[in-house]
């Protein structure tokens, strides 16, 4: 690359967002073969050792076929470079889905043409409209019987309060599926791979191209969509009030092309990131990032562990050093990574909206910023309060050391969190959902060889605790000595038998602050 104005203009970070079994990763690839990424379709689901590139890489989810760590994919399409990052569907990783798309600039939303918005679709959703995503749709599954576009844009408007601009409608679905309708640039896409421009809907050649009845419909349905919807805004677009609407089939790679276009022509390049005390623009001079994942034993064979940074602004150069927020100590990044799942190749630089792994061993955690000169403290990216608690309780005593080692890492990436009560020396695991319970055992054993077992807790949630006072502090927590616990940064928790009993201690305790979000800074 060549030196160029600090933002880059020619970059496109965004996320996928879907419930499970919309489609998501079958999109995903095709995005790719599209960038040339992959070559095969097939290659992302792939099983076996033979499989160059897969998203879904960890043991668990090849076995339960269900994504549960974000995968970062970097490819090149059309002079553009962008950054997709996939996120999990499943609801029991909203934790690692929500930092993710604090990462991101835009949105891809996956919606299945037969269920419609569906509950974890509507949790993903209310994560971007925290930020002000923008959010483009894709309809999936249009080959196969589903609702209608008008209930599918009417559920889409009604449910999640955005103005949709219809982009492309489906002739037909299911069986009687005969093509897609480019609204604005007037063309047909037919299923046999022709695109065929139209003057308008009343262009004769849609009755030489689609069947009596499907002319017939698409000419009514169009014009009472375009008549009854908003043209797109992309002011609005960007700011997260409007969504345009594509319709395809991921599987048969129709309607993909239109819109990885509508990526490039719509999508924001790299936006502003909030900071404190003022949000840091990718035109800015120096080089600022955060990091909003770590993952580790991304290569068992190397017990690595690589922390995601979003860079936020500046050239970054291979060898840089970095000031690292909260310790202030720089760090040299000798061999940054992209990424296209687990193959990686080494960034000689990188630019705003740009995702770079950086190899490290523990020193840099979720939250974390870091910078070229003073460091920025990036806002947006908390832990959650546990809904969840369970005991650690070992099957062999002696692989204690492993498993405060393990509980240690797998704490950093944000799969669980770890709680030390201040009697016992029990560890208590909390986290958000049943299924990274199972994922914490099957990690332990495969990445660890440490063979535990869950326990239930006298406990049922967790907040993190602060007063103004010291002598309130100390006084509240010898009084309830049995129900503190620290967590790993030292912080103070009260443990809450239940909501009443939270509710009861807060109530008794004025001058204590119960927080269920803790961020880092």
């Amino acid at each position: 690359m060549n030196d160029r104005p600090t933002g880059r203009p020619d970059r496109r970070t965004f996320a996928i967002i879907s419930h499970p079994d919309a489609g998501k990763t079958t999109l995903t690839e095709k995005l790719l073969i599209a960038g040339g990424a992959i070559h095969l379709a097939g290659e992302v689901k792939a099983r076996g050792q033979t499989r160059r590139a897969r998203s879904d890489w960890m043991k668990i989810e090849q076995q339960r076929g269900i994504s549960v760590t974000s995968s970062v994919m970097t490819f090149e399409y059309d002079g553009l470079t962008f950054n997709l990052l996939d996120t999990p569907g499943h609801e029991d990783f909203s934790e690692d889905t929500y930092r993710t798309l604090t990462a991101v600039d835009s949105a891809v939303m996956v919606i299945d043409a037969a269920r419609g918005i569906e509950a974890q679709t509507r949790k993903l959703f209310e994560v971007c409209r925290l930020r002000s995503v923008p959010i483009i749709t894709f309809v999936n599954k249009v080959d196969r019987e589903g609702r209608s576009p008008f209930d599918l844009m009417d559920q889409i408007a009604d449910q999640l309060a955005l103005d949709v601009a219809p982009m492309m409608w489906p002739a037909g679905l299911g069986g009687e599926f005969e093509g897609l309708y480019d609204v604005a640039g007037q063309r047909m896409l037919l299923p046999e791979g022709r695109v065929e421009p139209v003057d308008g809907l009343d262009d004769p050649k849609l009755d030489t191209m689609l069947s009596e009845r499907a002319a017939a419909r698409l000419r009514e349905e169009v014009e009472l969509g375009v008549g009854g919807y908003a043209a797109f805004d992309r002011a609005k677009y960007l700011s997260g009030d409007m969504t345009p609407v594509y319709f395809g089939s991921a599987l048969r790679d129709f309607g993909v092309p239109e819109l990885i276009h509508a990526l490039r022509d719509l999508a924001p390049s790299p936006r502003p990131q909030p900071a404190d005390p003022a949000p840091i623009s990718p035109d800015q001079d120096g080089v600022t990032g955060f990091v909003f994942k770590v993952q580790a034993n991304m290569n068992p064979q190397h017990r690595d562990r690589v922390a995601f940074m979003r860079l936020c602004s500046g050239k970054f150069r291979r060898g840089m050093k970095l000031n690292q927020s909260g310790t202030g100590k720089a760090i040299a990044v000798h061999s940054p990574i992209l990424f296209f799942a687990q193959s990686r190749e080494v960034a000689d630089e990188a630019w705003p909206g740009d995702i770079i792994g950086i190899p490290n061993h523990g020193t840099l955690r979720v939250g974390d910023s870091l910078a070229e000169g003073t460091p920025v403290v990036f806002t947006g990216l908390p832990n959650f309060a546990p809904e969840i608690l369970r005991r650690v309780q070992l099957v062999d005593p002696t692989k204690t050391k492993q498993l405060r080692k393990a509980l240690d890492d797998l704490s950093e990436e944000g799969v669980v969190q770890v709680f030390h009560p201040a009697i016992g020396s029990q560890m208590i695991v909390g986290v958000v959902g049943q299924l990274q319970l199972e994922v914490l055992i099957s990690r332990l054993e495969h990445e660890y060889k440490v063979d535990a077992r869950l326990e239930p807790s006298p406990w049922d949630t967790a907040r993190w605790i602060a007063t103004d006072a010291a002598p309130d502090m100390a006084a509240f927590q010898s009084q309830h000595r049995s129900a503190m616990a620290t967590d790993r940064d030292g912080q103070p928790v009260f443990l809450a038998k239940d909501l009443w009993d939270l509710n009861f201690v807060s109530g008794r305790s004025p001058t204590v602050r119960f927080s269920a979000t803790k961020e880092r800074v």
